[in-house]
């Protein structure tokens, strides 16, 4: 069974660009784009004062690294692994010293790693608003029923209402932790 992974490749340091270049190139002219999916290089954006001048740039969050997604196969062990092939080619570009796992075995990301570190945006569909009533449907207020005071999609909180105790007590949940009471 085939499924997706992203993996962690470790250059020299300035390379990252270089790196990412040559795996697309290799990519597109070995036609092995069911093989490897993605080459990202992760940023920030920040901002800087030079010249008594604000400015607003983009700066490599992980210096030295750049993110790689592949297919993988999932084996009897339940544990994904890369093609020989697509492991050869991209541990001899040019500029790329190994793959990030212990004895450069490549190790791929979690889920929740890849979700923390922004590699991958999901997209989460929200069926209510602010002053919709919502269930809560995970964690310790399972089952709690309260009202959307703010919802921020970008860093995928919301905020509901919840009666404890007699009053009213804000409480931030995931997106995903919370549905719609009247569907």
């Amino acid at each position: 069974m085939a499924e997706s992974r992203w993996y962690v490749v470790h250059t020299y340091s300035g390379y990252e660009n270089k790196v990412a270049a040559n795996i697309e190139k290799i990519v597109e002219n070995r036609r092995m784009q069911d093989q490897i999916l993605e080459v990202k290089i992760p940023m920030e954006k920040v901002t800087e004062i030079k010249d008594d001048k604000t400015v607003e740039v983009e700066r490599k969050i992980f210096p030295g690294y750049v993110m790689v997604k592949l297919t993988v196969n999932i084996g009897n062990d339940n544990q994904p692994s890369m093609s020989d092939e697509t492991w050869y080619l991209i541990r001899n570009t040019r500029g790329v010293t190994g793959f990030v796992g212990p004895e450069s075995k490549p190790v791929p990301l979690t889920d929740e790693e890849v979700q923390k570190l922004g590699v991958e945006q999901r997209v989460i569909k929200v069926n209510y608003e602010v002053g919709d009533l919502v269930t809560v449907t995970d964690g310790p207020f399972e089952g709690f029923s309260g009202v959307v005071e703010e919802l921020n999609t970008e860093k995928n909180v919301v905020r509901v209402s919840i009666s404890m105790f007699g009053r009213d007590t804000p409480v931030e949940f995931e997106i995903d932790q919370v549905e719609n009471t009247i569907k």
